[in-house]
């Protein structure tokens, strides 16, 4: 049952199988092959079996028993793979840690979790160390710190013990992971990814991207404790026999020089970052030569920004979706066939996807209703949340909180977020669409709506921009050009003007950050999140 948010190995079921042994299969295969790339001397296959293998077996010595959790603190490169495949070997679950989090909020996750152990990364001992993570009562710490050993990185905290792995197989419904959500609707969610959740989805990613082992390499700049960069970025090409390039930070420049260096072949990213990476110069542009094809989620792409980019790079851009609680990828468009630019494309093979009405029927082409998910990368359910589990789904369909819409070749369109949509003099308002037009306008480099309460109205829409330094752009100049485009309702109401929008780790604007900014403003001091 969905409800029982345990993490013990299973004792029957489907037969053993999970990330360990889909990674083992294709590590014998493309023992030589690289799988990490980059400012270091590349790893093979074979290497980072052998690494992970040593993790596993240190972590089992050390006292983390089946079904553990273990936090995994730790940023962009070969060390994240090497200790998230060695705490699946090991039989435990990996608690990926988010880096942007306060020492504080990282200690409730792991506190939540209850987890074992925690691994991190030597350059971020001062957060691993601080007092709040320090006073938890954990069986194992380990600290990792690179090598340039056949062995992997040196590890402080385990028993030194042979790299053998341990007699601990997974099973497809084991859980393999537990990814906290953000928080915008109150306490972190941990959503309880399976073995069979993880591979599912990346081999489906996999075949929809046209990952080519042994060729491909797909950069990863987006943060690997993210779903996103997770499976795309890691996952799917590991277990494809392609390579990935692990970044710890995103620079355009640097992203460019790197995509050069190391030949990357496919691009992830968010829109804030395509956003970013069109001021690098066109000598700069020339580094992408290598690259097939981009892919964007996270959030909703403006459309001007999609086309300003692919006429920039001359590389296209593959819009696709998914929630955390889907492992993450639900849809993309195709890379051989029909590309719809604002649509998400397709679901992946072996997903269904469906528009429900708020009772939860299904409804026909062309009609808005809520984006529901099922198929074998849906979540087993939130972390000890028997209740929340519940209200997230219609019987075996997975709510993912998007208002949308399917056309008739089956094209999924996102027309924003539930909880994100306004209600003028009961009128919906969608974000998204006016988004859409200030994008359009030359000067705005990035914006972000959001509802406000009025007392006549109910809800107004109020818009936050950012312009170029010194650029002569006033409210009203904006609010006529939204009068071009808008309904009277939808133009809004105010226009705010920043240096730069709130983002978290994944580059994905903060609205709840706006909306308490704007109840600052007003002298509303709710506790919580917005």
């Amino acid at each position: 049952m969905r409800e029982q948010m345990g993490v013990s190995p299973s004792t029957d079921g489907p037969a053993p199988g999970g990330v360990p042994e889909a990674f083992r299969a294709v590590a014998r295969r493309s023992a030589a092959a690289p799988c990490l790339v980059g400012d270091f001397p590349a790893w093979t296959f074979a290497r980072l079996d052998r690494a992970s293998d040593r993790v596993a077996a240190g972590l089992v010595a050390g006292g983390v028993g089946p079904g553990e959790r273990v936090g995994l603190l730790c940023s962009n490169g070969p060390e994240f793979a090497a200790l998230y495949l060695g705490i699946l070997k090991a039989g435990a679950t990996v608690v990926p840690l988010n880096l942007r989090l306060s020492p504080k909020e990282l200690a409730f996750i792991l506190a939540d979790a209850g987890v074992a152990a925690l691994c991190w990364d030597e350059e971020l001992a001062e957060i691993a160390e601080h007092p709040a993570l320090a006073a938890l009562a954990l069986v194992a710490r380990v600290r990792i710190a690179a090598a340039g050993s056949p062995e992997g990185p040196v590890l402080t905290g385990l028993p030194d013990v042979a790299g053998e792995p341990p007699e601990r197989p997974c099973a497809p419904q084991d859980a393999a992971a537990i990814l906290y959500t953000s928080g915008t609707t109150g306490r972190p969610k941990g959503a309880v990814l399976t073995h069979g959740n993880l591979v599912s989805n990346a081999r489906a990613v996999a075949a929809a991207l046209g990952l080519r082992a042994g060729e491909d390499r797909v950069l990863v700049v987006l943060p690997m404790f993210h779903a996103f960069a997770a499976t795309v970025g890691m996952l799917a090409p590991l277990l494809q026999g392609a390579a990935l390039v692990p970044l710890a930070r995103f620079e355009p420049v640097l992203v460019s020089e790197a995509i050069g260096a190391h030949g990357a072949t496919v691009f992830l990213g968010v829109p804030s970052m395509y956003h970013l990476l069109l001021r690098v110069a066109e000598a700069v542009r020339g580094r992408w030569r290598s690259v097939r094809f981009c892919v964007s989620g996270g959030a909703a792409m403006p459309q001007a920004l999609l086309r300003a980019f692919e006429e920039g790079f001359a590389v296209p851009i593959l819009e696709g979706d998914g929630p955390t609680e889907c492992s993450p990828v639900t849809c993309v468009n195709p890379v051989a066939g029909v590309r719809k630019p604002g649509s998400v494309g397709l679901p992946l093979p072996g997903v269904e996807m469906t528009i429900r009405d708020p009772a939860g029927a299904a409804l026909p082409v062309g009609e808005l209703g809520e984006v529901c998910v099922r198929g074998p990368n849906v979540m087993r359910g939130y972390w000890r949340l028997p209740d929340a589990t519940r209200e997230a789904f219609f019987e075996d369909w997975f709510r993912t909180g998007d208002l949308g819409y399917r056309d008739e070749d089956g094209y999924f369109y996102l027309v924003d977020r539930l909880k994100d949509m306004i209600i003028t003099n009961g009128a919906n308002v969608y974000p998204r669409m006016i988004e859409e037009v200030l994008y359009r306008h030359p000067t705005i480099l990035e914006a972000a709506v959001v509802g406000e309460p009025h007392r006549l109205h109910g809800e107004v829409p109020i818009a936050h921009v950012v312009v170029p330094p010194g650029a002569d752009l006033r409210e009203t100049d904006l609010r006529a050009w939204c009068r071009e485009s808008l309904g009277a309702y939808e133009v809004p109401r105010r226009f705010v003007f920043h240096e730069a929008l709130p983002k978290n780790a994944a580059g994905k604007i903060l609205k709840r950050e706006l909306r308490r900014g704007g109840e600052v403003e007003r002298g509303v001091d709710l506790p919580g999140d917005a």
